[in-house]
């Protein structure tokens, strides 16, 4: 059968086990041969038979709302955007649980029955509307139906404490499991921030701004300084320095120029540059990577499939063992029935699915939101889940094991230059150039240059700069930049990135920019040998 794709965007989805809830009953639906709810992105994604698409959308939308009242499900385009739960909302959470907390302690004090009873609703309110909702639409076996159950059952045979005390644990817990979510949904949407929402189009002499996924293949965009490459091509005009660290991780800005391949989601730091598109938005590399974040929710940790599985048979059980207890001690072995009651009831709070069914995948996404914090995107479950089993780790240097951040750690002058003035003249052979060592050579300098003391200032693609400082030519770059210009350079035996220094065409001396290693790296070293690594 042919099939399409549909997006919803659900508004306001908090909890993760209705969110396993909705994807469960939708792919049950006639038309549909796959269905996953991604908690990250708030998205619920379908493939239906084409021939029922209006029926099984209306049908889920459907769902959603039974399910989940406060969700709501928005089909997904390109403007539409998935919110976090507001604020006020977790606010207005957090002021029931406050007053719930004041009345239980009044009550503790007072031992006033009535206290409890009104900690309790303020509380457990909405518990109780959920459970009898559920109820009337044949979902009884859920965490509201446990609870609800448990300290009713407390108040009928007069343990109100413990029922107001149960119901007000375990809405503190749901609204921690809240903030903790809408965290860690936050920290993964920030650091996927990296697509760009307008591209600037050149057609002919005019530049004009329009969405990226207007711009075909063949295409021609201007990329200002400071802004992010929003489609991924190839460089027709310009020079400049990039940084690639969203895409790569990479922290050492990369130099381009005409006929480099540059990426979507890269940021042009220095230079004007003219792109010629090569792919589509849809097909670009940012996009695959934020697609594929977004889907992270349905590569699925096999713990978590196993948990999903499980709590459909759990609490079922868990009913009926609690019924077990209250009924067969005092119809068969003459016990009272009031103290097997209270253990049946204790036996369905502390068998409640919570711990186990929520703890499962939330621990999962707090994990990948944790990651996401630091800089690190998490495929999904199965890799972070995968992460126990590894017994070698390969480790790029520059900004992993290193701070990233160069400066001048050598300056080995030749005879007839002493190293203050090499530093010097090569800060002023490079004031004009927004290359990162020329920045960080005039840094290490520490003296200000008067734009008046250099004149004829070049920059070399890919070489480096050639300046006049008042009747001297100064040469600062690389080896081809040497061998351009027939200087005669000796290599020096160091690591590290080498600046050549040349004056009236005689080699001047060399400056060494290297990385540091940051402080943590030897311990991180050490810890994971422990672990076994």
């Amino acid at each position: 059968m042919n099939t399409v794709k549909k997006e919803f965007i659900l508004h306001n989805l908090g909890c993760s086990s209705c969110a396993a809830e909705i994807e469960t009953t939708v792919r049950k639906l006639d038309g549909v041969s796959s269905a996953a709810v991604l908690f990250a992105s708030k998205t619920l994604v379908i493939r239906i038979d084409e021939k029922k698409t209006v029926e099984v959308v209306e049908r889920a939308k459907a769902i959603v709302r039974e399910i989940e009242p406060e969700v709501t499900a928005q089909e997904k385009t390109a403007s539409a955007r998935s919110e976090n739960i507001s604020d006020k909302t977790l606010q207005n959470k957090g002021i029931r649980l406050a007053m719930s907390v004041v009345f239980f302690a009044a009550a503790v004090v007072m031992s006033a029955p009535y206290l409890y009873i009104i900690s309790y609703l303020l509380s457990g309110g909405t518990v109780l509307l959920s459970a009898g909702r559920n109820i009337l639409k044949g979902r009884v076996f859920d965490e509201n139906f446990l609870v609800s159950v448990a300290t009713l059952g407390a108040f009928a045979i007069g343990y109100f404490d413990e029922a107001a005390a149960v119901m007000l644990f375990f809405q503190v817990g749901m609204y921690l499991q809240s903030r903790a979510t809408e965290r860690s949904r936050r920290s993964i949407a920030a650091l996927m921030d990296i697509r760009p929402d307008i591209a600037n189009l050149k057609t002919g002499n005019e530049v004009t701004a329009v969405s990226p996924d207007a711009v075909k293949i063949g295409d021609v965009i201007l990329v200002r300084p400071g802004e992010k490459i929003p489609l991924d091509g190839v460089v027709i005009e310009g020079v400049s320095m990039v940084d690639t660290s969203a895409l790569t991780g990479e922290s050492v800005p990369r130099e381009v120029l005409q006929n480099s391949e540059i990426l979507a989601g890269f940021v042009n730091e220095n230079g004007l540059l003219s792109v010629r598109v090569t792919k589509e938005f849809g097909q670009s590399t940012v996009s695959k990577i934020l697609d594929m974040m977004q889907n992270a929710g349905a590569k699925k940790a096999p713990t978590e499939n196993f948990i999903t599985t499980f709590a459909r048979y759990y609490t079922p059980v868990v009913v009926a063992a609690a019924l077990l207890i209250a009924v067969i001690p005092p119809l068969f072995f003459d016990r009272p029935f009031a103290d097997w009651i209270y253990r049946a009831l204790v036996f369905l709070v502390i068998s409640c699915p919570c711990a186990l069914v929520l703890s499962i995948p939330l621990g999962f996404f707090a994990g990948i939101g944790a990651a996401s914090r630091i800089g690190v995107l998490v495929k999904g479950g199965n890799y972070l889940e995968a992460l126990r089993d590894i017994d070698t780790m390969v480790f790029d240097k520059t900004g992993t094991l290193t701070k990233g951040v160069f400066e001048v750690t050598q300056i080995q002058p030749q005879d007839g230059f002493g190293k203050e003035e090499l530093l010097r003249l090569a800060a002023m052979a490079g004031a004009h150039s927004n290359h990162p060592i020329a920045a960080d050579i005039r840094k290490a300098c520490g003296q200000e240059i008067s734009a008046d003391e250099v004149s004829g200032f070049e920059e070399i693609a890919g070489h480096g700069t050639k300046a006049a400082i008042g009747k001297k030519t100064i040469l600062i770059g690389n080896a081809k930049l040497m061998n351009r210009e027939n200087v005669d350079y000796k290599e020096p035996e160091t690591i590290g990135t080498t600046a050549y220094v040349a004056v009236d065409g005689q080699f001047a001396g060399t400056i060494i920019i290297s990385d540091q290693i940051k402080p943590d790296s030897v311990d991180t070293m050490r810890r994971l040998k422990e672990a076994g690594v």
